[in-house]
């Protein structure tokens, strides 16, 4: 079974910092691109970050500057590290990556993602 693990979250103080962690396991040929989204109480999901397998970024408006997204290819990991948070960015993280899973490759690419992990920045 193909698994994300996600790692990194927690409580943070405001203009604190952060490193969420996202793991891939299992039966995977490849994995394409990665994403970190996040949603918040009453907010609707949206994309915060992602990377491409040939290393291209995105960023939603409101954390570039402040977040970077990089990956592992090696690990087939993906890493979000979180700079100077801010209480709007309170929201449970999750992790999604577009893979071809099994051995051969043969399998069309498919969405996987994480169990999501709380990132709560308050004093």
């Amino acid at each position: 079974q193909v698994q994300l693990v996600e790692s990194g979250g927690g409580l943070v103080q405001p203009g604190g910092s952060l490193r969420l962690s996202c793991e891939t396991s299992g039966r995977i040929f490849s994995v394409n691109a990665m994403d970190w989204y996040r949603q918040a109480p009453g907010k609707q999901r949206e994309l915060v970050a992602g990377i491409t397998s040939g290393g291209k970024t995105n960023y939603a408006d409101s954390v570039k500057g402040r977040f970077t997204i990089s990956r592992d290819n090696a690990k087939n990991t993906v890493y979000l590290q979180m700079n100077s948070l801010k209480p709007e960015d309170t929201a449970v993280y999750y992790c999604k990556a577009d893979l071809i899973p099994g051995y051969t490759g043969s399998a069309f690419s498919h969405d996987y993602w994480g169990q999501g992990t709380q990132v709560t920045v308050s004093s």
